[in-house]
């Protein structure tokens, strides 16, 4: 009798099936510890901080070293519930979470992602929103804000104009949480349209603001990721299933085409967390019934599970000094597309670049020497769940004791509003021009 119970245990899942209905704090919480109990060995569960009321605000990791980073694997992110009545994403990401875990060892596609990726899943951010929601509604209500009566959307720091708002804590908690890991790619999930959007959501006239948009200088790769997304959801991909709504060519928008938006976290992500991020809108209805989340995850399954797999694109790497030692604090960006706050090595001397196949010219630059040009072509056809892999040494003209860890930062402010405002800015030549000139000045 034992034996076969003990054969009955063996074959039973080790978590009970998550059923498609909505899951309160403390229910959601029961879920995520006991996934982080019965997979240890891939998962990692803590809070990056509290709401305004004092809930956690929880971050599951999925990877083989789900504790710390590891040399070469780059590290993704998901963030669902900003505006707590927005709430597919929250329970798509519980279901993205279960269906990690069961599937490892399994899926030859899900356990290659964990092998080679670090996962973060951080299903509610604003959790005293969903709360002081009373029932689903598919249109604005109070539980859209933070326990502060603060969109958390309007709230981060704002390269184009100054956001005199006050900080609110789980904004705090993320901006600290983007200190701690060197997030490559990320996506934040919200409700009441269908369609991806990607940076900027503000703008001027150096970025596209006079032609009704507002450009990154990796506006193609950021179109991509969109498409990525997109392309696999084929109700997004019509790009006109919300009633009263855009329409939205193939289901992908510029963030400032749609509607200008200051102090939202997908720039910042890009801006200051050198952190490529979209903005996922999955339902028309903001709060819709529980029996459509089967469809929602049927429907937004592949694309969730594609849309990592585009942390693995472009290019990573070292650098390293003439004894080979890994130099943190370099900046490591392609010639011709500089960011107004450089792109840097991290502590173990990384850099991770998403870039499309092609061929590009690097820019490695220290302080005090001379910047070091060196070519790389991206295959069409990359490795499988790896980005191309290029360490760079550094050739140094002179001594190079050591570059501080801890160089000074990018201003928490507007940058892109020193920009000369020109009607012509957006054509490439220009465009870039001005973001390196602001950039040789914020080395």
């Amino acid at each position: 009798m034992d034996f076969a119970c003990l054969w009955l245990g063996l074959l039973l899942p080790l978590v009970a099936a998550l059923d498609f209905s909505y899951h309160h704090q403390e229910e959601m919480e029961e879920f995520l510890k006991n996934v982080a109990q019965n997979y240890t060995s891939i998962t990692h569960l803590h809070s990056i901080g509290k709401s305004v009321k004092g809930r956690n605000l929880w971050v599951l990791v999925v990877g083989r070293s789900p504790k710390e980073h590891r040399i070469g694997i780059p590290e993704f992110k998901y963030v669902a519930n900003m505006h707590g009545d927005e709430t597919v994403g929250r329970e798509l990401l519980l279901h993205l979470i279960e269906y990690l875990v069961t599937n490892d060892g399994k899926d030859p596609e899900i356990t290659s992602l964990i092998n080679s990726t670090r996962i973060h899943i951080m299903p509610s951010m604003n959790p005293d929103g969903f709360e002081a929601v009373k029932k689903p509604d598919c249109f604005y209500t109070n539980g859209r804000e933070n326990g502060n009566s603060y969109d958390l959307n309007r709230n981060f720091p704002d390269a184009f104009e100054v956001n005199n708002v006050v900080r609110q804590p789980e904004t705090v908690a993320v901006m600290e949480w983007l200190k701690t890991e060197t997030f490559v790619l990320s996506a934040n999930l919200h409700g009441g349209a269908l369609v991806a959007s990607f940076p900027f959501d503000n703008g001027v006239p150096a970025t596209g603001s006079l032609h009704s948009r507002s450009l990154t200088p990796d506006d193609d790769v950021f179109q991509h990721l969109a498409n990525t997304y997109a392309s696999r959801n084929l109700n997004m991909k019509k790009g006109d299933q919300c009633k009263n709504k855009m329409d939205f060519p193939n289901g992908i928008t510029n963030g400032y085409s749609w509607y200008p938006l200051k102090g939202g976290m997908q720039d910042y992500n890009y801006i200051w967390a050198q952190c490529f991020e979209i903005t996922l809108e999955l339902s028309c209805c903001k709060y819709p019934r529980e029996e459509k989340l089967l469809l929602f995850w049927d429907s937004n399954r592949a694309s969730l599970i594609e849309y990592i797999k585009q942390v693995h694109l472009g290019l990573k790497g070292q650098v390293f000094d003439h004894k080979g030692n890994p130099l943190p604090n370099v900046i490591v960006e392609v010639q011709d597309r500089k960011h107004i706050c450089p792109y840097k090595t991290n502590k173990f001397g990384e850099y991770y670049l998403l870039l499309l196949p092609g061929s590009y010219t690097l820019n490695v630059t220290a302080p005090g020497h001379a910047p070091h040009l060196t070519k790389v072509t991206i295959p069409k056809k990359s490795q499988d769940f790896s980005a191309l892999k290029m360490d760079i040494p550094f050739p140094l003209k002179g001594q190079l004791d050591s570059i501080p860890v801890s160089s000074p930062s990018c201003p928490l402010g507007p940058l892109y509003s020193n920009l000369p405002s020109h009607s012509a800015a957006t054509k490439p030549g220009l465009f870039l021009f001005l973001v390196t000139l602001f950039h040789i000045l914020f080395k």
